[in-house]
Protein backbone atom coordinates (compact mmCIF):
# COMPACT_ATOMS: atom_id res chain seq x y z
CA UNK A 1 0.00 0.00 0.00
CA UNK A 2 1.08 3.39 -1.24
CA UNK A 3 0.93 6.34 0.66
CA UNK A 4 0.15 9.89 -1.66
CA UNK A 5 2.87 12.55 -0.36
CA UNK A 6 0.85 15.51 1.09
CA UNK A 7 -2.37 14.07 1.97
CA UNK A 8 -1.20 13.38 5.26
CA UNK A 9 -1.22 15.88 8.79
CA UNK A 10 0.03 12.82 10.97
CA UNK A 11 3.12 10.58 11.27
CA UNK A 12 1.95 8.04 8.09
CA UNK A 13 3.75 10.15 5.55
CA UNK A 14 6.79 9.53 7.41
CA UNK A 15 6.46 5.78 6.16
CA UNK A 16 6.09 6.53 2.44
CA UNK A 17 8.11 6.03 -0.19
CA UNK A 18 10.59 8.96 -1.27
CA UNK A 19 12.42 7.29 -4.03
CA UNK A 20 13.95 10.64 -5.71
CA UNK A 21 17.22 11.45 -5.24
CA UNK A 22 18.08 14.96 -5.86
CA UNK A 23 21.31 17.18 -4.88
CA UNK A 24 20.08 21.27 -3.82
CA UNK A 25 22.78 23.77 -3.42
CA UNK A 26 21.59 25.84 -0.96
CA UNK A 27 18.18 25.13 0.99
CA UNK A 28 15.70 28.19 2.49
CA UNK A 29 16.69 28.83 5.35
CA UNK A 30 15.56 30.83 8.44
CA UNK A 31 16.98 32.15 11.47
CA UNK A 32 21.03 31.71 11.40
CA UNK A 33 22.82 27.99 10.94
CA UNK A 34 25.97 28.57 13.07
CA UNK A 35 28.83 29.46 10.89
CA UNK A 36 31.05 27.39 13.05
CA UNK A 37 28.86 24.35 11.27
CA UNK A 38 31.25 23.22 8.60
CA UNK A 39 30.44 19.69 8.32
CA UNK A 40 27.56 17.36 7.32
CA UNK A 41 24.67 15.35 9.24
CA UNK A 42 24.56 12.47 6.91
CA UNK A 43 21.66 10.36 7.67
CA UNK A 44 20.79 6.76 6.62
CA UNK A 45 16.36 5.66 6.06
CA UNK A 46 14.14 2.96 4.82
CA UNK A 47 13.36 5.43 1.86
CA UNK A 48 11.88 2.54 -0.30
CA UNK A 49 9.27 -0.31 0.94
CA UNK A 50 6.96 -0.59 -2.47
CA UNK A 51 8.03 -2.53 -5.37
CA UNK A 52 5.83 -3.75 -8.18
CA UNK A 53 5.01 -7.21 -6.80
CA UNK A 54 5.00 -6.17 -3.15
CA UNK A 55 6.05 -4.18 -0.63
CA UNK A 56 8.43 -4.64 2.91
CA UNK A 57 6.01 -6.22 6.06
CA UNK A 58 8.34 -4.01 8.74
CA UNK A 59 9.72 -1.01 8.87
CA UNK A 60 13.50 -1.93 9.58
CA UNK A 61 12.92 -3.87 5.97
CA UNK A 62 12.57 -0.30 3.27
CA UNK A 63 15.67 0.02 1.27
CA UNK A 64 18.38 2.41 2.44
CA UNK A 65 18.77 5.85 1.07
CA UNK A 66 21.57 8.25 2.60
CA UNK A 67 20.38 12.03 3.24
CA UNK A 68 23.32 14.76 3.70
CA UNK A 69 22.71 18.63 5.00
CA UNK A 70 25.53 19.89 4.10
CA UNK A 71 27.28 23.58 6.20
CA UNK A 72 28.99 26.09 4.58
CA UNK A 73 28.84 29.74 6.23
CA UNK A 74 25.73 29.17 7.35
CA UNK A 75 24.28 28.06 3.88
CA UNK A 76 22.81 24.24 4.08
CA UNK A 77 22.86 22.14 1.15
CA UNK A 78 20.95 18.83 0.65
CA UNK A 79 21.66 15.41 -0.84
CA UNK A 80 19.74 12.06 -1.27
CA UNK A 81 21.38 9.09 -2.63
CA UNK A 82 20.67 5.41 -2.90
CA UNK A 83 22.81 2.66 -1.41
CA UNK A 84 23.93 0.54 -4.36
CA UNK A 85 23.66 -2.70 -2.40
CA UNK A 86 22.95 -6.38 -3.46
CA UNK A 87 19.77 -6.28 -1.45
CA UNK A 88 18.50 -3.29 -3.36
CA UNK A 89 19.41 -4.84 -6.76
CA UNK A 90 18.08 -7.79 -6.20
CA UNK A 91 14.66 -6.11 -5.05
CA UNK A 92 14.15 -4.74 -7.85
CA UNK A 93 15.01 -7.18 -10.11
CA UNK A 94 12.67 -9.05 -8.22
CA UNK A 95 9.99 -6.81 -7.76
CA UNK A 96 10.26 -7.25 -3.97
CA UNK A 97 10.08 -11.27 -4.44
CA UNK A 98 13.79 -11.28 -3.29
CA UNK A 99 13.65 -9.47 0.16
CA UNK A 100 14.49 -11.18 3.28
CA UNK A 101 15.46 -9.25 5.93
CA UNK A 102 14.68 -8.00 9.32
CA UNK A 103 11.32 -9.03 9.46
CA UNK A 104 10.23 -9.94 5.74
CA UNK A 105 9.74 -13.39 4.24
CA UNK A 106 10.87 -13.72 0.88
CA UNK A 107 8.12 -14.65 -1.51
CA UNK A 108 8.25 -18.34 -1.65
CA UNK A 109 7.56 -18.82 -5.33
CA UNK A 110 9.71 -16.19 -6.98
CA UNK A 111 12.55 -16.44 -4.53
CA UNK A 112 14.41 -19.71 -6.21
CA UNK A 113 14.78 -17.11 -9.37
CA UNK A 114 16.87 -14.52 -8.02
CA UNK A 115 18.42 -16.75 -5.13
CA UNK A 116 21.35 -16.89 -6.85
CA UNK A 117 22.17 -13.28 -6.73
CA UNK A 118 21.22 -12.12 -3.15
CA UNK A 119 22.21 -13.97 -0.13
CA UNK A 120 18.78 -13.82 2.33
CA UNK A 121 21.24 -14.92 5.28
CA UNK A 122 23.15 -11.79 5.52
CA UNK A 123 21.56 -9.10 3.86
CA UNK A 124 23.83 -5.67 3.11
CA UNK A 125 20.73 -3.29 3.50
CA UNK A 126 22.89 -1.17 5.67
CA UNK A 127 19.80 1.09 6.63
CA UNK A 128 20.22 1.28 10.20
CA UNK A 129 23.34 3.44 11.25
CA UNK A 130 26.67 5.08 10.10
CA UNK A 131 29.77 5.58 11.11
CA UNK A 132 33.79 6.17 10.21
CA UNK A 133 36.69 3.50 10.43
CA UNK A 134 39.88 5.57 9.62
CA UNK A 135 39.59 6.93 6.76
CA UNK A 136 36.27 5.18 5.41
CA UNK A 137 32.85 5.81 6.16
CA UNK A 138 30.29 2.83 6.66
CA UNK A 139 26.66 2.15 6.61
CA UNK A 140 25.81 -0.14 8.94
CA UNK A 141 22.77 -2.89 9.51
CA UNK A 142 23.12 -5.95 11.91
CA UNK A 143 25.48 -8.23 9.78
CA UNK A 144 28.76 -7.89 9.86
CA UNK A 145 28.90 -6.38 5.87
CA UNK A 146 28.55 -2.45 5.88
CA UNK A 147 28.42 -0.25 2.94
CA UNK A 148 31.34 2.10 2.23
CA UNK A 149 30.30 5.37 0.99
CA UNK A 150 31.43 8.81 0.29
CA UNK A 151 30.44 11.26 2.48
CA UNK A 152 30.33 13.95 0.16
CA UNK A 153 29.02 12.61 -2.95
CA UNK A 154 26.94 9.84 -1.47
CA UNK A 155 28.33 7.32 -3.39
CA UNK A 156 28.43 3.44 -2.80
CA UNK A 157 32.09 2.35 -2.35
CA UNK A 158 31.75 -1.18 -2.09
CA UNK A 159 31.88 -3.82 0.77
CA UNK A 160 33.67 -3.92 4.17
CA UNK A 161 34.50 -7.33 4.91
CA UNK A 162 36.71 -6.67 7.82
CA UNK A 163 34.40 -7.45 10.73
CA UNK A 164 32.52 -10.51 8.79
CA UNK A 165 35.59 -13.34 10.87
CA UNK A 166 34.02 -12.46 14.08
CA UNK A 167 30.29 -13.83 13.76
CA UNK A 168 27.27 -13.63 11.27
CA UNK A 169 25.62 -11.00 13.91
CA UNK A 170 26.92 -7.85 14.90
CA UNK A 171 25.63 -4.19 16.08
CA UNK A 172 24.91 -1.22 13.75
CA UNK A 173 26.29 0.25 17.06
CA UNK A 174 30.00 -0.18 17.80
CA UNK A 175 31.64 2.46 20.10
CA UNK A 176 34.86 4.47 19.19
CA UNK A 177 37.49 4.43 21.43
CA UNK A 178 39.71 7.85 20.73
CA UNK A 179 42.43 6.49 22.32
CA UNK A 180 43.44 3.52 21.65
CA UNK A 181 42.05 4.80 18.28
CA UNK A 182 39.91 1.77 17.61
CA UNK A 183 36.15 0.70 16.84
CA UNK A 184 34.79 -1.47 19.43
CA UNK A 185 31.93 -3.90 18.68
CA UNK A 186 30.79 -7.58 19.05
CA UNK A 187 29.03 -10.63 17.06
CA UNK A 188 27.49 -13.65 17.46
CA UNK A 189 29.43 -16.36 15.84
CA UNK A 190 26.73 -19.04 15.13
CA UNK A 191 27.66 -22.78 14.75
CA UNK A 192 27.74 -25.85 16.70
CA UNK A 193 29.20 -23.86 19.29
CA UNK A 194 28.49 -20.50 19.49
CA UNK A 195 29.87 -17.60 21.03
CA UNK A 196 29.50 -14.03 21.71
CA UNK A 197 32.97 -11.93 20.52
CA UNK A 198 33.52 -8.57 21.38
CA UNK A 199 36.57 -7.27 19.13
CA UNK A 200 38.35 -4.44 17.68
CA UNK A 201 39.06 -2.81 14.17
CA UNK A 202 41.90 -0.03 13.62
CA UNK A 203 40.91 0.06 10.02
CA UNK A 204 39.66 -2.56 7.26
CA UNK A 205 42.39 -4.67 7.48
CA UNK A 206 43.85 -4.70 11.24
CA UNK A 207 41.31 -5.97 13.88
CA UNK A 208 41.52 -8.37 16.76
CA UNK A 209 39.28 -10.19 19.59
CA UNK A 210 39.11 -8.43 23.23
CA UNK A 211 36.60 -11.69 24.57
CA UNK A 212 34.77 -14.00 23.84
CA UNK A 213 31.88 -16.16 25.40
CA UNK A 214 30.03 -19.67 24.70
CA UNK A 215 26.22 -19.22 24.46
CA UNK A 216 23.51 -21.96 23.35
CA UNK A 217 20.78 -19.42 22.86
CA UNK A 218 22.24 -15.88 21.69
CA UNK A 219 19.92 -13.45 22.94
CA UNK A 220 18.94 -10.19 20.56
CA UNK A 221 21.17 -7.25 21.42
CA UNK A 222 20.79 -3.95 19.56
CA UNK A 223 23.62 -2.27 21.46
CA UNK A 224 25.85 -2.54 24.29
CA UNK A 225 28.20 0.23 26.09
CA UNK A 226 31.73 0.70 26.90
CA UNK A 227 33.62 2.16 29.62
CA UNK A 228 37.18 2.53 29.71
CA UNK A 229 37.44 -0.83 31.29
CA UNK A 230 34.67 -2.84 30.49
CA UNK A 231 32.79 -3.93 27.66
CA UNK A 232 29.01 -4.47 28.63
CA UNK A 233 26.87 -6.88 27.08
CA UNK A 234 23.16 -7.05 28.29
CA UNK A 235 21.56 -10.34 26.57
CA UNK A 236 17.91 -9.24 26.15
CA UNK A 237 15.43 -12.66 26.93
CA UNK A 238 14.75 -12.37 23.40
CA UNK A 239 16.73 -15.90 22.35
CA UNK A 240 17.10 -17.96 19.16
CA UNK A 241 18.43 -21.29 18.81
CA UNK A 242 20.94 -21.27 15.98
CA UNK A 243 19.48 -24.12 13.86
CA UNK A 244 16.30 -22.02 13.78
CA UNK A 245 18.08 -19.05 12.15
CA UNK A 246 19.55 -21.72 9.83
CA UNK A 247 16.95 -23.79 9.11
CA UNK A 248 13.90 -22.36 9.88
CA UNK A 249 12.96 -20.86 6.84
CA UNK A 250 11.70 -17.59 8.13
CA UNK A 251 13.45 -14.11 8.47
CA UNK A 252 15.61 -13.34 10.75
CA UNK A 253 14.00 -11.84 13.81
CA UNK A 254 11.09 -14.38 13.67
CA UNK A 255 12.71 -17.06 15.17
CA UNK A 256 13.54 -15.63 18.26
CA UNK A 257 11.33 -16.48 21.58
CA UNK A 258 10.61 -13.92 24.46
CA UNK A 259 11.59 -15.59 27.77
CA UNK A 260 10.81 -13.40 30.22
CA UNK A 261 11.68 -15.83 33.13
CA UNK A 262 15.72 -15.48 31.96
CA UNK A 263 15.70 -11.86 33.04
CA UNK A 264 18.20 -9.18 31.52
CA UNK A 265 21.59 -10.98 31.42
CA UNK A 266 24.11 -8.41 31.90
CA UNK A 267 28.01 -9.20 31.53
CA UNK A 268 31.01 -6.84 32.23
CA UNK A 269 34.34 -7.59 29.99
CA UNK A 270 37.63 -6.67 30.85
CA UNK A 271 38.89 -5.00 27.82
CA UNK A 272 42.42 -5.19 29.01
CA UNK A 273 42.28 -9.36 29.67
CA UNK A 274 39.49 -10.45 27.86
CA UNK A 275 38.12 -12.04 31.33
CA UNK A 276 34.65 -11.70 32.10
CA UNK A 277 34.45 -9.47 35.41
CA UNK A 278 31.13 -10.71 36.66
CA UNK A 279 27.63 -11.60 35.54
CA UNK A 280 24.19 -9.83 36.88
CA UNK A 281 20.85 -10.50 36.04
CA UNK A 282 17.81 -7.78 36.28
CA UNK A 283 14.20 -8.03 35.88
CA UNK A 284 12.61 -8.59 31.92
CA UNK A 285 12.43 -5.67 29.86
CA UNK A 286 13.73 -5.49 26.16
CA UNK A 287 16.44 -2.51 25.19
CA UNK A 288 17.26 -1.42 22.07
CA UNK A 289 19.42 1.31 22.65
CA UNK A 290 22.05 1.68 25.89
CA UNK A 291 22.79 5.34 26.58
CA UNK A 292 25.79 5.63 28.44
CA UNK A 293 27.57 3.68 30.83
CA UNK A 294 30.61 4.59 33.55
CA UNK A 295 31.94 3.79 36.58
CA UNK A 296 30.87 5.41 40.15
CA UNK A 297 33.18 4.03 42.94
CA UNK A 298 32.49 0.43 43.20
CA UNK A 299 29.63 0.30 40.87
CA UNK A 300 28.99 -0.19 37.23
CA UNK A 301 26.09 2.27 36.30
CA UNK A 302 24.36 1.51 32.78
CA UNK A 303 21.42 3.99 31.60
CA UNK A 304 19.12 2.36 28.80
CA UNK A 305 15.99 2.89 27.10
CA UNK A 306 13.85 -0.10 28.17
CA UNK A 307 10.58 -1.49 27.05
CA UNK A 308 8.22 -3.40 28.60
CA UNK A 309 8.83 -6.50 26.44
CA UNK A 310 9.98 -7.26 22.89
CA UNK A 311 6.27 -6.57 21.64
CA UNK A 312 7.57 -3.63 20.30
CA UNK A 313 9.14 -5.28 17.07
CA UNK A 314 6.07 -6.11 15.61
CA UNK A 315 4.18 -2.85 16.76
CA UNK A 316 6.90 -1.40 13.95
CA UNK A 317 5.02 -3.41 11.04
CA UNK A 318 4.51 -1.45 8.14
CA UNK A 319 1.16 -1.95 7.63
CA UNK A 320 0.27 -0.94 11.42
CA UNK A 321 2.48 1.70 10.98
CA UNK A 322 0.91 3.03 7.21
CA UNK A 323 -2.65 2.89 8.88
CA UNK A 324 -1.81 4.35 12.44
CA UNK A 325 -3.35 1.43 14.32
CA UNK A 326 -0.11 0.30 16.34
CA UNK A 327 -0.89 1.31 19.87
CA UNK A 328 2.81 3.25 20.96
CA UNK A 329 5.03 0.93 23.55
CA UNK A 330 6.51 3.65 25.40
CA UNK A 331 10.79 3.55 26.16
CA UNK A 332 11.25 4.57 29.98
CA UNK A 333 15.23 5.99 30.53
CA UNK A 334 16.34 3.38 32.66
CA UNK A 335 19.19 3.65 35.05
CA UNK A 336 20.88 0.05 36.28
CA UNK A 337 23.49 0.01 39.58
CA UNK A 338 25.49 -2.73 38.77
CA UNK A 339 28.13 -3.51 41.95
CA UNK A 340 31.30 -4.61 40.60
CA UNK A 341 32.20 -6.63 43.60
CA UNK A 342 28.60 -8.68 43.39
CA UNK A 343 25.37 -8.20 44.91
CA UNK A 344 21.62 -7.03 43.78
CA UNK A 345 21.35 -4.70 40.68
CA UNK A 346 19.77 -1.53 41.30
CA UNK A 347 16.67 -0.09 38.83
CA UNK A 348 15.56 3.28 38.99
CA UNK A 349 13.61 5.43 36.11
CA UNK A 350 16.12 8.69 35.64
CA UNK A 351 12.73 10.58 34.58
CA UNK A 352 9.13 11.05 34.02
CA UNK A 353 9.18 11.02 30.42
CA UNK A 354 9.49 8.34 27.74
CA UNK A 355 12.86 8.28 25.50
CA UNK A 356 14.39 6.87 22.32
CA UNK A 357 16.76 7.23 19.86
CA UNK A 358 18.84 8.59 23.22
CA UNK A 359 22.47 10.33 22.03
CA UNK A 360 25.35 12.34 24.26
CA UNK A 361 28.07 14.23 24.12
CA UNK A 362 29.44 11.39 22.78
CA UNK A 363 32.93 11.94 21.40
CA UNK A 364 33.49 13.86 25.15
CA UNK A 365 31.14 11.85 27.75
CA UNK A 366 31.02 8.25 26.07
CA UNK A 367 32.02 6.02 29.03
CA UNK A 368 32.40 8.49 31.55
CA UNK A 369 30.37 10.47 33.98
CA UNK A 370 27.75 12.77 32.12
CA UNK A 371 24.87 15.23 32.78
CA UNK A 372 22.80 15.45 29.89
CA UNK A 373 21.09 13.06 27.24
CA UNK A 374 19.20 13.68 24.38
CA UNK A 375 16.13 11.88 22.21
CA UNK A 376 12.70 12.04 21.11
CA UNK A 377 9.45 11.02 23.12
CA UNK A 378 6.06 10.17 22.01
CA UNK A 379 4.39 12.36 24.63
CA UNK A 380 1.23 9.70 23.97
CA UNK A 381 1.23 10.51 20.01
CA UNK A 382 1.09 7.50 18.05
CA UNK A 383 4.70 7.70 17.04
CA UNK A 384 7.95 9.22 18.10
CA UNK A 385 7.44 13.32 18.03
CA UNK A 386 9.09 15.30 20.51
CA UNK A 387 12.69 16.67 20.93
CA UNK A 388 13.72 15.92 24.93
CA UNK A 389 16.76 17.53 26.61
CA UNK A 390 17.14 15.53 30.10
CA UNK A 391 18.87 16.13 32.85
CA UNK A 392 19.74 12.27 34.27
CA UNK A 393 21.44 14.02 37.55
CA UNK A 394 17.80 15.19 38.42
CA UNK A 395 15.24 13.92 35.87
CA UNK A 396 14.00 17.53 34.58
CA UNK A 397 13.59 17.65 31.45
CA UNK A 398 12.73 20.21 28.45
CA UNK A 399 10.93 19.29 25.35
CA UNK A 400 10.60 21.01 21.96
CA UNK A 401 7.96 20.35 20.18
CA UNK A 402 5.04 21.82 17.10
CA UNK A 403 1.87 20.98 16.02
CA UNK A 404 1.89 18.34 12.74
CA UNK A 405 5.77 18.17 13.55
CA UNK A 406 7.04 14.58 13.91
CA UNK A 407 10.90 14.57 14.85
CA UNK A 408 14.01 12.29 14.39
CA UNK A 409 17.12 11.40 16.57
CA UNK A 410 18.33 14.53 17.81
CA UNK A 411 22.37 14.52 17.03
CA UNK A 412 24.59 16.90 19.22
CA UNK A 413 27.25 18.87 17.64
CA UNK A 414 29.71 20.16 20.18
CA UNK A 415 30.59 24.09 19.27
CA UNK A 416 33.95 24.15 18.24
CA UNK A 417 36.24 26.03 20.34
CA UNK A 418 33.35 26.13 23.26
CA UNK A 419 33.17 24.67 26.76
CA UNK A 420 30.25 26.33 27.95
CA UNK A 421 29.30 26.61 31.79
CA UNK A 422 30.33 22.02 32.16
CA UNK A 423 31.37 21.81 28.09
CA UNK A 424 28.91 19.35 28.04
CA UNK A 425 25.72 21.04 26.30
CA UNK A 426 27.66 24.25 24.55
CA UNK A 427 26.46 23.08 20.69
CA UNK A 428 23.64 22.62 18.78
CA UNK A 429 20.74 20.01 18.77
CA UNK A 430 20.13 18.61 15.01
CA UNK A 431 16.85 16.89 13.61
CA UNK A 432 15.34 16.03 10.44
CA UNK A 433 11.52 16.96 10.57
CA UNK A 434 8.45 15.85 9.60
CA UNK A 435 5.63 18.86 8.54
CA UNK A 436 3.52 16.47 7.54
CA UNK A 437 0.74 19.73 6.87
CA UNK A 438 3.34 21.17 4.67
CA UNK A 439 3.58 17.17 3.05
CA UNK A 440 8.01 17.93 3.15
CA UNK A 441 11.09 17.77 6.22
CA UNK A 442 12.89 20.43 7.32
CA UNK A 443 16.65 20.25 9.09
CA UNK A 444 16.13 21.84 13.18
CA UNK A 445 19.09 23.32 14.72
CA UNK A 446 18.07 23.97 18.39
CA UNK A 447 20.58 25.62 20.54
CA UNK A 448 21.79 22.50 23.22
CA UNK A 449 21.48 24.62 26.22
CA UNK A 450 18.19 26.23 25.77
CA UNK A 451 16.56 23.68 23.43
CA UNK A 452 15.11 26.61 21.44
CA UNK A 453 15.53 26.75 18.02
CA UNK A 454 18.19 28.78 16.35
CA UNK A 455 17.49 28.15 12.89
CA UNK A 456 15.46 25.26 10.12
CA UNK A 457 15.94 24.25 6.32
CA UNK A 458 13.53 23.57 4.44
CA UNK A 459 13.95 19.97 2.39
CA UNK A 460 12.52 19.84 -1.15
CA UNK A 461 10.40 16.88 0.13
CA UNK A 462 9.55 14.34 2.88
CA UNK A 463 12.23 12.47 4.23
CA UNK A 464 11.10 8.91 5.23
CA UNK A 465 11.48 8.35 9.26
CA UNK A 466 14.80 6.66 10.09
CA UNK A 467 16.75 5.61 12.69
CA UNK A 468 20.33 7.43 12.77
CA UNK A 469 22.79 9.50 11.52
CA UNK A 470 25.63 11.05 12.32
CA UNK A 471 27.63 14.68 11.92
CA UNK A 472 30.78 14.46 9.94
CA UNK A 473 33.26 17.52 10.47
CA UNK A 474 34.91 19.19 7.74
CA UNK A 475 38.03 19.54 9.79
Amino acid sequence: MSIVSGTRTDQRLGFADQTEEVRVAALAVSGEVPAWLTGGLVRVTPAQMDFERRSVTHWFDGMAMLNRFGFDGGAVSYASRFLDTDARRAALASGGAAINGFATDPCRTLFQRVQSTFRPDLTDNANVNLTRLGDEYLAMTETPIPVRFDPETLETLGHDQGAAAFGQLTTAHPHHDPERGELVNFAAHLGRKSEYRVYARRSSTESRTLATMPVREPAYMHSFALTPRFAVLLENPFTVNPLRLAFGGRSFIHNYRWKPELGVRIHAFSRATGALHRSWTADPFFVFHTINAFEDGGDLVVDLCAHADASIIDLLNLDGLRAGTNAPQEAQPLRLTLPLAGGAVGSRRLADVDLELPRIDYRRRNGRDYRYAYGVSSGGSPFLKSLVKLDVTDGTHVVWDEPNAWAGEPVFVPRVGGDGPDGEDDGVVLSVVLDAAAGRSFLLVLDAQTFQEIARAEAPHHIPFGFHGQYFSAA
